[in-house]
C-alpha cells in the first residue's frame, strides 16, 4: 500500500546499516554482459555471500523462476549455510544491483517496517536494457502489505549512507548530476534526504573514484561506521587520478561537524591500486563492504593493502567476524559486495516467509 504523505511525518527513517537484520536481499547474477566470462565465477561470490549471512539472519535471494531456483538449491547443496534461512523469491529481474533498484526499508517510532521505492533510470540512462529493474519494489509480493513512499525522484542506494542518528553522506558527483534529477538544486534534494529518509544533515563530498560509472556513488569511498566514526578511503600516491578527489573529501569531512559540534571520528581505508578489465579501471574499493548481522562482508582484490583493509575493518567491528572475498570478478561488472546487497532492518512485525 502506498502512502500519500513523507515517512518524517510517521517518524519513519533510515536505520544504520549496523541495525540488526530481519534479512539482506540479494538477487541472482547470471548477464554475461555485465559480467563477460565470469557469471559462474560471480555466482559462487553471491554463494559465499550466503555462506556468511545465513547462519546469523535470512537470506532473500531473487531468482527469476522455478529453474533458477532448482538450480541454486542444488548449488548450495553440501555447503556451510542454514538452509532454513535462505528464501528464494522467484520475480524476473535484469541485473544484481539490488543497492540502487530495491527497496530502501525504513523503521517507524515504534520499530515498523516501511520502504521507499525511489526512482532508478540504470544511472543516468547509461543501460536502457536495465531500467526494467524500477519496477522491482512494487513487485515484490512479500511486501505488498508493508508501507510504501515514492518519493518521485532518482535515487540509487549506493548514492546514500546513513548513520541512524540523522545524518547522511552523498556526494555532489552523483546527486547533483544533471543525469538524474534535472532542475531540482542542492537544497530541493536535501529536503527530499530529510523528508523521506529522516535525516537532518547532509554531509555533501566532492567526487567519487575512478571508474565508478555510477557518477561517483558514496559507498565506493566514504561509509559510516559507528554514530560519530566514519571510515572513508584515500590514496596517498600523487600520481593516482583517485589521490586528488579522495584528499578533498577527507578534508571535507574533517571540517565537518556533528550536530552537537564535535568532530567526526575519521578513520582512514586504504585503497586496493588498479584492477584493469580491457584496458579500463574499474573501481574496486574495499569500503565497498557489507555489514551484516555479526559478519562484515569485505571485498579484496589480491593486493598488498588487502591484509590492511581487513585488519582495518575488525579493529572498527570488533564484535563481528570479518569474512574476505575475492571480489575481481565481481567487479568486472562495475559494482562490488555493497553495491549488490540490500538490509532489511528488524522490525517489530516480522515478514513472513512467502
Amino acid at each position: 500500500m502506498s502512502l500519500p504523505r513523507v515517512p518524517a511525518a510517521f517518524g519513519y527513517r533510515m536505520p544504520a546499516e549496523w541495525h540488526p537484520h530481519a534479512a539482506t536481499w540479494l538477487t541472482w547474477p547470471k548477464d554475461p554482459v555485465t559480467w563477460p566470462d565470469r557469471v559462474p565465477e560471480v555466482q559462487e561470490i553471491f554463494l559465499q555471500f550466503i555462506d556468511a549471512l545465513t547462519p546469523h539472519e535470512r537470506v532473500c535471494l531473487l531468482v527469476d523462476d522455478g529453474d533458477v531456483a532448482a538450480q541454486v538449491r542444488e548449488r548450495c547443496a553440501g555447503r556451510a549455510l542454514d538452509a532454513a534461512n535462505l528464501q528464494l523469491i522467484e520475480i524476473e529481474t535484469v541485473d544484481s544491483w539490488i543497492r540502487d533498484y530495491g527497496p530502501n526499508f525504513l523503521l517507524g517510532p515504534a520499530g515498523e517496517l516501511a520502504f521507499n521505492h525511489w526512482g532508478f533510470n540504470a544511472w543516468g540512462g547509461k543501460y536502457e536494457t536495465l531500467m526494467r529493474d524500477a519496477s522491482v519494489p512494487a513487485r515484490l509480493d512479500a511486501l505488498r502489505e508493508v508501507p510504501k513512499f515514492d518519493p518521485g525522484i532518482i535515487l540509487e542506494g549506493g548514492s546514500i549512507d546513513v548513520n541512524g542518528a540523522g545524518t547522511v553522506l552523498t556526494t555532489e558527483q552523483c546527486l547533483l548530476h544533471p543525469n538524474r534529477n534535472p532542475g531540482l538544486t542542492r537544497q530541493d534534494l536535501e529536503g527530499y534526504l530529510r523528508l523521506f529518509l529522516g535525516v537532518h544533515q547532509v554531509i555533501w563530498l566532492g567526487e567519487g573514484i575512478e571508474g565508478d560509472d555510477t557518477d561517483g556513488h558514496v559507498d565506493d569511498i566514504t561509509r559510516f561506521v559507528g554514530v560519530d566514526t566514519i571510515v572513508t578511503a584515500v590514496e596517498p600516491d600523487p600520481a593516482d587520478a583517485n589521490h586528488g578527489p579522495l584528499l578533498d573529501n577527507l578534508a571535507r569531512l574533517r571540517a565537518a561537524r556533528q550536530p552537537n559540534g564535535e568532530p567526526w571520528r575519521i578513520v582512514e581505508l586504504p585503497m586496493c591500486g588498479y584492477v584493469m578489465a580491457d584496458g579500463d579501471r574499474l573501481p574496486a574499493s574495499y569500503a565497498n563492504f557489507y555489514i551484516g548481522n555479526r559478519v562484515v562482508l569485505a571485498p579484496m582484490y589480491r593486493h598488498a593493502n588487502d591484509a590492511l583493509a581487513q585488519q582495518t575493518l575488525q579493529e572498527l567491528f570488533p564484535a563481528h567476524r570479518i569474512v574476505p572475498i575475492q571480489c575481481e570478478p565481481l567487479v568486472w561488472g562495475m559494482g562490488s559486495i555493497h553495491c549488490v546487497t540490500q538490509q532489511q532492518p528488524q522490525s517489530s512485525v516480522p515478514l513472513s516467509p512467502m
